[in-house]
């Protein structure tokens, strides 16, 4: 790294790790998290994504709106209700409200502790609608305009 002053610097004062160890901390993270928008292609391109989707909000909250073919699995639930209705060999992506949300979380732990390999999906519900995604309520199919700002015109490039 250059010799940049860090003095008053709030981003540097505490210098950033060496490549190895953010490649490392990098590749983890990938292996805990999958965004909303890889979560929409692998459901889109295939009946069978590879992955199952819980939901892990409330039953009021999956009526308001979910995501079409999500378990609907709240956290509470799961120790009692995983083991019938989710296989053990399949992975699981789980959301709750949103990134002010830590329920995805909880769910994925409670899951995990399971023996379940699980992903949470950053940006959760909220994210799914303001990209523009399909969502089931129990009136039926809706969708959103896509919100400019989570949502870029075309390929974002990432």
């Amino acid at each position: 790294m250059s010799s940049v002053p860090t003095a008053g610097n709030p981003v540097l004062r505490v210098a950033p790790a060496t490549p190895a160890a953010a490649a490392a901390h990098f590749r983890a993270s990938l292996a805990f998290h999958a965004d909303v928008s890889d979560v929409a292609a692998a459901v889109a391109a295939d009946r069978d994504p590879g992955f199952v989707v819980v939901d892990s909000r409330s039953t009021e909250s999956w009526d308001q709106g979910h995501i079409p073919g999500a378990v609907h699995l709240p956290t509470a639930l799961i120790p009692g209700q995983a083991g019938r209705l989710l296989d053990k060999s399949v992975p699981v992506v789980t959301y709750c409200w949103g990134p002010g949300c830590n329920g995805a979380t909880r769910a994925a732990l409670a899951l995990a502790e399971l023996g379940y390999h699980v992903k949470e999906m950053l940006g959760g519900f909220e994210y799914w609608v303001r990209e523009g995604f399909a969502f089931e309520t129990w009136q039926g199919r809706d969708r959103r305009d896509a919100d400019a700002l989570t949502a870029p015109v075309g390929d974002c490039g990432c």
